[in-house]
């Protein structure tokens, strides 16, 4: 079975979803795990975009050893050395620079004739390999780029000194037959394109990025570029755990092998949903809690019968181990440690202290404590660490007779306030309350709630989406009471903001 190699581009383009910003910390947290999830390379971020991308993807090249690390830059000297300083104490630094090549971004993105796009394409990949050993090329928008100047410009880089050649569905505008046969013509004209590794970065905008690569690999590519949940640009991309589990499953006619350790693939799906405050969608293969229900009696009476029937993969081969009550008020220290370590939590020994006080809470509130609370409790507490707010206090007066009154109090840098406010209902008036302590003006774009575990107990799971001053920021909060968990949330999506303000 050949080797493909997964290049998780989720710190990257998946951070460029809109609202999906992630703080140093969180981007550093995410990439450890995406060490253990087994993926060959991660695309730490874009260094010369910002100080935060900058200090980020040093963080991550310092601190994560096995997958190598790479840094984005568009083919000009400063973003090359840029990015080169920012992964140079990298285990596996890797440099991926790219410039536009179809004929419609040539014209009118960068005003520059083919000859020149190629010139400036060479230089770069020059430069980036005098600074390190391993140097991918991108040409964005190679799927509506005439074949010909493409091959020219390919072989060029080639020659430069570029052993991955990543060719990118950039608006997601190709189909699976289309493209595989894309994919075959560039490696049958590239004359040197023994000398490198075709990879491929297919955009989601016709809901083909899986399909389009899997047609790839088949024609030839054997590097994918994926994301965690599918997140990215626009639609997104493609979903490293939807493209694993269909090498995996269908090894009948896809006769490929990964690194990827498909049983850590629902921890890091979580990791992420919970480290960016989008949800994952019910009906999202593979991870969606739906993925392994069965409501309808036919399909029940056939699982039960024999699970193939109606199951193509088992929830464990994902990282799904069902458990039911697995801990309550009566567990232990150890008991708590041991199962956040089957989950692949990660937690110092000051935060586990504080988890287990805030679990000990929560098994005296309800009677069974699920896997999916504890991704809650774990959640809340890592978005602790770096609050300029902390909600310690709040109260609510409501009825259908009354008007809703909140009175909170949040301690900030040291100092605690008191507001109280009111509101169309009660978490309204929180919300209220919450922005006369801040002094921050916000625009309540979304407010989702769903409870993450079942029962009439069961945690609720609050998530927000704000405008600030022209900025998105994002927020989650959890609790039994679902005024404490939009509380929480909305206090999380401010902590976001100044994270990202301050960083």
């Amino acid at each position: 079975m050949e080797r493909i190699y997964t290049f998780d581009t989720t710190l990257r383009d998946g951070e460029q979803s809109p609202g999906a910003s992630m703080s140093i910390e969180q981007k550093n947290e995410m990439a450890i795990q995406l060490a253990h999830l087994g993926v060959d390379i991660i695309e730490a971020g874009f260094p010369v975009s910002s100080p935060h991308q900058f200090k980020a993807c040093q963080l991550i090249a310092q601190n994560v050893k096995d997958p190598a690390i790479a840094a984005l830059a568009r083919a000009v000297e400063k973003d090359i050395t840029i990015a080169a300083d920012a992964v140079s104490k990298a285990v596996h630094p890797r440099i991926h620079t790219f410039i536009a090549s179809s004929a419609i971004h040539m014209e009118y993105k960068l005003k520059k004739d083919p000859d020149t796009v190629i010139e400036m394409a060479v230089k770069a990949v020059t430069l980036a390999r005098n600074l390190l050993p391993e140097v991918e090329f991108s040409p964005e928008d190679a799927t509506r780029s005439e074949l010909s100047f493409l091959c020219r410009l390919v072989e060029a880089v080639i020659d430069a000194g570029a052993t991955i050649i990543n060719i990118p569905d950039t608006v997601g505008y190709a189909v699976p037959e289309e493209f595989g046969t894309f994919i075959r013509n560039i490696m049958n004209g590239v004359n040197n394109m023994d000398k490198a590794i075709i990879s491929v970065h297919c955009h989601n905008d016709l809901g083909l990025a899986v399909a389009n690569t899997l047609s790839a690999i088949n024609n030839g590519a054997r590097q994918v570029e994926v994301t965690i949940n599918g997140i990215g640009e626009r639609a997104g991309n493609a979903s490293l755990e939807e493209l694993v589990m269909a090498l995996h499953v269908r090894k009948d006619i896809l006769p490929y092998t990964t690194k990827v350790n498909s049983r850590q693939i629902f921890n890091t799906s979580r990791l992420l949903s919970n480290i960016i405050g989008f949800p994952i969608p019910r009906n999202k293969p593979i991870v969606g809690d739906n993925a392994f229900a069965h409501e309808s009696g036919i399909h029940q009476d056939g699982v039960l019968k024999f699970r193939e029937t109606y199951e193509i993969m088992t929830p464990e081969s994902v990282g799904r181990e069902a458990s039911n009550i697995v801990l309550g008020r009566h567990s232990g220290m150890h008991g708590f440690k041991k199962r956040l370590t089957e989950l692949g939590l990660k937690v110092n020994k000051e935060e586990m202290g504080k988890l287990y006080q805030r679990f000990l809470d929560l098994s005296d509130r309800k009677k069974e404590v699920y896997d999916q609370d504890l991704f809650a409790l774990v959640s809340v507490e890592l978005g602790r660490q770096y609050a300029t707010y902390a909600l310690t206090y709040f109260n609510i007066i409501s009825g259908n007779v009354s008007v809703p009154t909140a009175t909170v109090r949040i301690e900030t840098q040291g100092e605690v306030k008191e507001e109280a406010a009111t509101g169309d209902g009660p978490i309204d008036a929180v919300f209220n309350a919450i922005d006369r302590v801040t002094g921050i003006q916000t625009k309540l774009d979304e407010y989702i709630v769903h409870a993450v575990t079942p029962g009439r107990q069961a945690m609720g799971e609050v998530s927000v989406q704000l405008t600030i001053d022209g900025k998105t920021a994002i927020g989650r909060g959890s609790s039994t009471d679902i005024i404490e968990a939009s509380a929480q949330a909305y206090v999380n999506a401010l902590n976001r903001y100044e994270a990202v303000l301050n960083s």
